[in-house]
């Protein structure tokens, strides 16, 4: 089992559950820290010292205080522990839902466990870090299940379409916003079909349901 753990999270009583849950696992070499940037130096001292640590737990968001930081998310935090440490085993802790986002956490930063906050996290901790220990990767069931149905790859053009929705713009704006800046296919004709596509594919009866849709994905 995992011999040395870093913890970053901001929330004291949100560490009392992870320290129950490694107390139970009978683990005691383990630190907390509730900001970004202290875990980046603890773990590149670590390294220097050759006394690395094998795992890091943590949120994806750390609230803003007084203190000036550099590195301010989790995913920040992960993409440059991978630069320290490029072997080093990842558990999020989180209580983010967007499939899109979770998502990105394993193919961009290649995590190797994700735990949603809940009443039955550290017992799904617990689990994970066997797992991970023994060198799977872990997506909760429900998390892969809403990503799978959720699998399609949005365009940049998509993209661009659906952010201009939310500004309320409506289609001759968008195509006349696609005709300034030389975005094809711009004709009126060509956005209400990709409109349609998009709203048939993400299941949505209207532009206002996809909308909500693609917010509580992630996406926008």
């Amino acid at each position: 089992m995992f011999k040395k753990i870093l913890i970053a999270e901001d929330h004291e009583i949100r560490n009392l559950g992870v320290i129950n849950t490694l107390t139970d696992m009978h683990i005691q070499n383990f630190e907390f820290v509730s900001y970004c940037d202290e875990a980046v130096e603890k773990l590149q001292t670590a390294v220097e010292e050759e006394y690395p640590y094998d795992l890091l737990i943590t949120d994806l968001s750390f609230d803003a205080d007084y203190l000036q930081q550099n590195i301010r998310s989790g995913q920040e935090l992960i993409h440059k522990a991978r630069e320290i440490q490029p072997e080093l085993k990842i558990i999020v802790l989180s209580i983010e839902n967007k499939p899109k986002i979770i998502d990105d956490l394993f193919k961009t930063h290649h995590i190797d466990g994700f735990v949603s906050k809940g009443r039955n996290d550290g017992k799904e901790l617990r689990n994970t870090m066997k797992k991970v220990f023994g060198g799977e990767t872990v997506i909760p069931l429900e998390i892969l299940n809403t990503i799978r149905n959720y699998s399609f790859n949005f365009t940049d053009y998509d993209l661009t379409l659906l952010h201009l929705l939310t500004k309320g713009q409506k289609q001759t704006d968008i195509e006349k916003h696609f005709k300034e800046n030389k975005i094809q296919p711009h004709s009126k004709s060509s956005i209400e079909k990709r409109l349609s596509e998009l709203r048939e594919i993400l299941g949505a009866k209207n532009n206002i349901e996809m909308i909500v849709i693609c917010k509580d994905m992630g996406i926008i």
